[in-house]
């Protein structure tokens, strides 16, 4: 598959590991490439605003790693939401993992040397990429801390991690919430993710008649391709390049 142009009418919405950038061994050992920001600043500008970051790391954590360059962003896969005026909702507004099922999770971990916790502001995820051998460990202590009919959490898949997230968001919330407002009213969203948490925000980008585009199937899952094609986004609609950027990736 090819992925589309970018276009002046184009609204982005973009994962960050996986899709930006590539998986690492732990949360905190990822590496963004030098002219990242550069890049998704100049595209935010070119776009008017219409470029948000979906990611399920916090707020807080998107912007360190994407500094200085800050926009409209869902973190924790929509639980927090920043809109282009800079206001922030949470949603729903105080509901926190109990602090005993932190203390369980970090007893486990100290017990199965590998193993991650990354503690979220509403939610908590947990890492076995070292240790995949710990997968159904980590599974079977979370369901017994959150079970299928929870009414608050539920457990998300992701890469070699399992996470307790707000069972009242996602992915799609975020980006029907981001359209409903300007400067994203009225595009065609493109949605680019690589999870499985990803793909409540590439069906809410079909309804609103835009695409979903997976890193795997589009980028050959290669974060430095998704970089090349923003790259000639950023290009097209500057009507010649921008050779203040500084280069990135390589082309697919």
């Amino acid at each position: 598959m090819i992925p589309p142009d970018i276009d002046r009418k184009t609204a982005l919405f973009l994962d960050l590991d996986g899709t930006l950038l590539e998986i690492a061994a732990g949360p905190e050992q990822v590496v963004v490439p030098p002219g990242l920001p550069a890049l998704l600043a100049d595209l935010h500008r070119l776009l008017g605003g219409a470029l948000a970051i979906v990611s399920g790391r916090s707020l807080s954590d998107i912007d360190r790693l994407l500094q200085p360059f800050v926009a409209s962003a869902g973190g924790e896969h929509g639980g927090s939401l920043r809109f282009g005026d800079g206001s922030r909702v949470e949603t729903p507004s105080g509901l926190v993992v109990p602090e005993e099922w932190h203390r369980a999770l970090r007893d486990a971990a100290g017990r199965w040397p590998g193993v991650q916790v990354e503690p979220k502001p509403h939610g908590v995820t947990v890492h076995y990429r070292l240790v995949p051998e710990r997968r159904d460990d980590v599974w079977q202590m979370m369901r017994a801390l959150v079970p299928d009919d929870h009414p608050e959490f539920r457990l998300l898949p992701a890469r070699k991690a399992a996470e307790i997230a707000l069972r009242s968001v996602s992915k799609g919330h975020a980006v029907e919430s981001l359209m409903a407002r300007v400067p994203f009213q009225g595009r065609h969203p493109i949605f680019v993710g690589d999870d499985v948490t990803d793909e409540a925000g590439m069906s809410a980008a079909r309804q609103f008649g835009g695409k979903g585009l997976r890193v795997a199937e589009v980028f050959g899952g290669q974060p430095e391709r998704v970089i090349a094609w923003l790259r000639r986004g950023a290009d097209r609609l500057s009507e010649g390049g921008s050779p203040n950027l500084a280069p990135i990736g390589t082309s697919p």
